[in-house]
């Protein structure tokens, strides 16, 4: 593995969806997640997580080093326990009583084996418990929620289906019917930070990490295609590369340079075209590199 990062990034990513629903919100009947009082949509930085992660699952194929730690059907405490079997700790009572011998071993195997912990950080469930300082691990990459460049329309379908469901529902109907959300148009952008302090101090995120990760941004809806989600698609990925470790500036005059406007105003935008993509390259201070990724 190649060496830690020793440069701060702040970068800014736009993604669109077309006829589709990007993120359900389970309290409101899947409807895509918008703000009641402004009305524009919302993505969670769990759900782009989760693209990522998953990204990163398919290319690597758990390989060593590459593994994911939040995966679907796999219990967390199962994989916090293959640190305690690699140290030969049997439970959490002998991991408390060697705490000042184990506590940062188990952090770093953890860190080592999984990629998102290397990247986001984890709470460890199991090393908590046992008050091992491990078992909370801040990650270098940060990501906040997407917010929609413009306000959202929520749109409910109809929706059939040519078969019914039982024998009893045939005797009286021949199809049933549904309903399906969905967002004609929406262009989102969300910002993050990745910390080359975080990444010395505790995960040890490397340089061929950072390279994974961009990728795996870049294509994080390339394998995630579903009829719910409609098209989905990363269209802009802006980075910004400080000289330094801690930086050269505030991270929100990194983000003002970039702006997003609307071509034509009267008209509701149906495709990233729709749209100009400004960067004020004078208001970047020196010792910051503005890098476009697409």
């Amino acid at each position: 593995m190649s060496e830690v990062i020793k440069n701060r990034y702040e970068f800014t990513v736009l993604f669109e969806v077309k006829n589709g629903n990007p993120n359900g919100d389970p309290d409101a009947g899947n409807m895509p997640r918008i703000d009641p009082e402004t009305g524009y949509g919302i993505v969670t930085d769990v759900c782009l997580k989760r693209k990522i992660r998953n990204y990163i699952e398919t290319v690597k194929e758990d390989c060593t080093g590459y593994r994911i730690y939040i995966k679907d059907g796999v219990p967390l405490e199962r994989s916090d326990r293959e640190a305690f079997t690699y140290l030969g700790v049997s439970d959490e009572k002998e991991a408390q009583s060697r705490k000042e011998e184990i506590d940062v071993k188990i952090r770093d195997f953890m860190c080592k084996n999984f990629f998102d912990i290397r990247t986001f950080g984890a709470v460890m469930t199991t090393f908590v418990k046992a008050k091992l300082n491990c078992g909370q691990v801040r990650g270098p990459v940060q990501i906040g929620f997407a917010r929609s460049v413009d306000r959202v329309v929520q749109q409910e379908i109809a929706i059939t289906r040519v078969v019914a469901t039982t024998e009893k529902d045939a005797a009286k109907k021949e199809t049933e019917m549904g309903r399906k959300y969905i967002i004609p148009y929406a262009l989102y952008r969300v910002d993050g930070y990745i910390s080359s302090n975080l990444a010395k101090k505790t995960t040890g995120f490397s340089e061929d990490d950072l390279e994974l990760f961009w990728n795996a941004v870049i294509n994080m809806f390339e394998h995630e295609h579903s009829a719910a989600r409609g098209n989905m698609a990363v269209r802009d990925l802006i980075v910004f590369k400080h000289d330094s470790e801690f930086g050269n500036c505030p991270a929100y005059k990194l983000f003002e340079t970039v702006s997003v406007s609307r071509k034509d105003e009267s008209n509701p935008p149906r495709s990233f075209n729709d749209y100009i993509v400004t960067i004020e390259e004078k208001a970047i201070p020196a010792g910051v590199e503005l890098i476009r990724k697409i």
